[in-house]
Formats: structure tokens, sequence, C-alpha cells
């Protein structure tokens, strides 16, 4: 079996779009949990978000 190290804080960020959607949804199905609010920008007319993510310590 194969073991993967993840690490226990992740903040996701880029450009609002389905890929960024796409990244918190997988994240969430692999095992993490939203930390936090979500968090938007607007930098040169284009939003940007990010979503903290973590690993809980139940699944170590």
């Amino acid at each position: 079996m194969e073991t993967v190290s993840r690490k226990r804080y992740r903040f996701l960020s880029g450009p609002d779009t389905a890929e960024f959607c796409q990244r918190v949804s997988t994240a969430l199905e692999e095992g993490y949990q939203l930390y936090g609010n979500p968090v938007m920008v607007i930098e040169e007319g284009q939003r940007i978000v990010g979503q903290a993510v973590i690993w809980p310590e139940d699944k170590e």
C-alpha cells in the first residue's frame, strides 16, 4: 500500500474559475476540510480567490 504524505495546511488560490473550484473540490474529496473563510480580491480587474484547507488530525 502506498503511503501518501499530506501537508497539514494548504492555501489554494487562483483566478475565480471552474478550475479553481475543482481544485478545492478535489482537496475535499481527498479528505481535507475547509479552514476559515474564503477570500477574494480584485487584481487588475480579475477576481482572485483563496481557500485554506487542513488535513484532520484523526486521519494521520
